[in-house]
């Protein structure tokens, strides 16, 4: 098969499982309580071929489609478990946020900031989640490449995003403080999103670029994270279960 025949495809670790996203469809399959693998499938909600294509909103309009297709998965897969669904992660985030809170009010964008990821990396962290990422990227990097095997980091992986967030959270910052703007919740949002929809581009932009100095500077924190806290490498069991998802992908956007 040709790089040109080959479907563009991301996915998102489970606890248990493992969700890929193709151009039309999504696909999932989870590692049942009895050991078995459940498989599930549907359409995906076209969010970004509606409107222009304006710069910044296209991105939060790819990533729209992402969340609205987690509550289909789990009405399709109710074992499926999601990795945000843990207590300690549940806790974390509360704790995360209320120091957020009492941070910003101290004018400490940066210390807020930083607090904002740890829920993430907890999830990322606990359980199988972080062996299912791998997975994840292992069979969807080898099918990508043509090849029987593939590393357990991945160049499309979605903490490629932490540098250009975070960048672009504290060039904002920077800019409410200079319009002497305090900062309520409407406009920290408003932030927030004009964030996420900006690394969004510069993403992009990196994958579109990949072989230059600047995108690779781009994508080494992401690198990083992979290899030293977001992936692990899967048991065979579980890589059984990415190519479960996998197939599945492909039946449904070749029908």
């Amino acid at each position: 098969m040709s790089d040109e025949q080959r479907l563009r495809l991301g996915g998102m670790a489970l606890a248990n499982g493992l969700l890929v996203h193709g151009p039309t469809h999504w696909a999932a399959a989870v590692r049942a309580r009895d050991g078995s693998v459940s498989v599930a499938s549907g359409p995906k909600p076209q969010l970004r071929g509606r409107g222009p294509q304006i710069p910044g909103l296209r991105g939060l309009a790819g990533l729209a489609e992402a969340l609205v297709v987690i509550p289909r998965v789990r009405r399709a897969l109710p074992e499926a478990r999601l990795p945000f669904e843990s207590p300690a992660v549940v806790l974390t985030g509360a704790a995360a946020a209320f120091g957020a809170t009492r941070l910003r009010r101290r004018g400490s964008e940066v210390g807020a900031l930083a607090l904002s990821f740890v829920p993430s990396l907890v999830a990322l962290s606990s359980g199988d989640v972080a062996a299912y990422h791998g997975a994840e990227h292992k069979t969807i990097g080898a099918y990508e490449t043509g090849t029987e095997d593939h590393t357990k980091e991945h160049d499309r992986c979605g903490s490629h995003l932490m540098a250009p967030l975070l960048a672009a959270n504290l060039v904002g910052a920077a800019l409410l403080r200079r319009a002497a703007v305090k900062p309520g919740p409407a406009v920290s949002g408003a932030v927030s999103l004009a964030s996420m929809g900006a690394a969004i581009e510069v993403f992009a932009w990196s994958e579109r670029h990949a072989g230059t100095r600047t995108a690779r500077a781009l994508r080494r924190p992401g690198h990083e994270l992979q290899r030293l806290l977001g992936t692990r490498e899967p048991t065979t069991a579980q890589l059984e279960v990415g190519r479960a998802a996998l197939d599945e992908i492909l039946r449904v956007e070749q029908a």
